[in-house]
């Protein structure tokens, strides 16, 4: 008996022991969209665990916000859009883009039945989350693209992409930026898409990945331990339909069977790459983006915004031919 208690001890010791090595980890999101699966994914498989991370992931729902809330420390690894990021760093953020999520805008816009083209839209409410974000520039780039100025129409800063959604189904707004699996459920009740931004194929770190650079050069190992935890995560949501499909269903609160499955098949078939590689012209884009509201953006160039170090060591750890093989 009092083996059993002695043993019963040791082991509650050593789990304990377990949990205070692991190192803390917040990782920020900044929207309810597919391309954030590698996190969610790694989290609910237990992949940031298994490289000794406490890991605590949190929706912030805006990429401005985020990126606030992580120059003021409260988040270590952010995910959110490339021109929210840069514009950041040009007012003095002290952080790196590490990788991204995805290396094009993915968005559309949707409208009332009644709007059967982008050019109907002019003098009429488009809803957006908010100014600086990616769905901001993929609605500005749309109208562009069909021969509007984003002055002729009104774009409405409502939060997130829920709440767009949220106002097109109320009828407040005219027309909104979603993306999957928001845009399916739009679809399945009858609003229209009128634009396809991610078909135009326009480069944009959309998500990035971006760390302080505090955490870099104090915590390098912190990093590469996510980074190694994330590739394991995208590498199980494209081999483990099922379990990745659950994870949708939890991060986005989407319950309908069909709308996950074409989310899935969306992002993990065609859009998530296998590692967060970084896209220079995307980076660019977004530089010349930030370069309409911020002039210091026209004299900078991408390269000072990125850190590729933990992507190089990632390679050459042969990890992902390993995942890939």
């Amino acid at each position: 008996m009092k083996g059993t208690i002695f043993s019963g001890a040791i082991f509650i010791f050593l789990c304990a022991s377990a949990l205070s090595a692991a190192d803390r980890m917040r990782i920020g999101y900044s929207s309810i969209s597919g391309a954030y699966v590698g996190i969610w994914v790694a989290h609910d498989a237990g992949f940031f665990a298994k490289e000794g991370l406490d890991d605590q992931i949190i929706l912030i729902p805006n990429g401005t916000q985020l990126a606030q809330v992580t120059v003021a420390g409260e988040v270590d690894v952010a995910s959110l859009g490339g021109a929210a990021a840069i514009s950041a760093a040009l007012s003095g953020a002290d952080f790196k883009v590490i990788g991204n999520n995805v290396n094009k805008l993915v968005f559309s816009m949707y409208a009332r039945p009644e709007i059967k083209r982008v050019e109907d839209l002019r003098g009429k409410k488009i809803g957006i989350t908010r100014i600086g974000t990616s769905a901001d520039i993929s609605a500005r780039h749309a109208l562009r693209q069909h021969n509007l100025d984003p002055k002729d129409v009104i774009l409405l800063q409502l939060g997130a992409i829920s709440s767009v959604a949220g106002a097109l189904k109320a009828g407040t707004i005219d027309a909104g930026m979603v993306s999957p699996p928001t845009l399916f459920l739009m679809e399945k009740l009858g609003f229209k898409e009128i634009a396809s931004i991610t078909d135009m194929n326009l480069a944009f770190p959309n998500p990035a990945m971006i760390v302080l650079g505090d955490i870099i050069r104090k915590k390098p190992d912190l990093i590469d331990r996510f980074m190694r935890a994330y590739v394991r995560g995208v590498h199980r949501a494209r081999t483990d339909r099922d379990f990745t499909i659950k994870s949708y269903a939890k991060y986005t609160t989407v319950q309908d069977t069909a709308i996950l499955q074409k989310a899935y098949d969306f992002y993990v078939e065609k859009i998530v790459e296998k590692a967060p590689y970084i896209n220079m012209t995307g980076m660019q884009n977004a530089l010349d983006e930030v370069a309409k509201t911020i002039p210091a953006a026209k004299h900078a160039k991408p390269e000072q915004f990125v850190d590729t170090r933990f992507l190089d060591k990632l390679e050459k750890s042969g990890l992902l031919s390993e995942l890939y093989k």
